[in-house]
């Protein structure tokens, strides 16, 4: 498990700076969303993910209904009070200072509990076979790598790339074409909202499903 950085406590061990201790989080703009895929295509490259692992993929809603679709893109929120680390049976589980949630794959058991409890099914497992083996657990883990050494070559073999301590986005956000997809800390990410929402001549933020259902918000 990551520790807490003792000289700065306003640095993880991954590198992350944390302002004014605000969580980070990811928000995904529906108005700017162009269901491009350049997102989940660029999660793949960086993480060099297996076939049928998808750590962040788009979704469409009321497709085909002019004036009412919407395409969102969704991968582990790293919620607040995040219930894949409340059901699992053998705390694999572990969320770090800045309220990245990760996971230590050598502890999974595969059991599967973490998928059912997840509202946004980001838990992802690369084998199933008539005997019901799931293999190890994967997810978005922010690009903050995992419990192995940053920038091992079994953290990169496990967790791909650690761009958190690069001080770098996440891959996904940083591929996308229109800045739909915003990921850092909740400060950073409001005033962005809403700078665009004033722009857009709204006068409130209307918040989408996932944003809610994550943070509580």
């Amino acid at each position: 498990m990551n520790a807490t950085n003792t000289n700065n406590p306003n640095l993880d061990s991954g590198g992350f700076t944390l302002q004014d201790h605000s969580r980070i989080k990811f928000y995904c703009d529906d108005n700017r969303c162009i269901d491009c895929h350049g997102c989940d295509v660029a999660c793949k490259e960086a993480h060099h993910l297996p076939v049928g692992v998808n750590r962040r993929r788009v979704v469409t809603i009321n497709e085909g209904i002019v004036g009412k679709e919407r395409s969102l893109s969704i991968a582990c929120m790293h919620c607040s009070d995040a219930p894949c680390a409340k059901v699992c049976p053998v705390d694999c589980f572990y969320i770090r200072a800045d309220g990245i949630v990760l996971h230590n794959k050598e502890t999974c058991i595969g059991c599967g509990y973490c998928l059912y409890a997840c509202p946004f099914g980001a838990p992802q497992f690369p084998t199933s076979d008539v005997f019901g083996s799931r293999g190890s657990m994967d997810k978005c883990t922010f690009c903050a790598g995992g419990p192995a050494p940053t920038h091992s070559e079994k953290e990169y073999r496990l967790y791909g790339q650690n761009r958190i301590a690069e001080g770098k986005v996440p891959a996904c956000a940083a591929m996308c074409s229109t800045k739909a997809l915003l990921a850092g800390s909740s400060k950073e990410v409001s005033s962005i909202i809403r700078t665009r929402t004033f722009a857009r001549g709204h006068e409130t933020v209307q918040a989408p499903y996932i944003w809610s259902k994550a943070y509580g918000e």
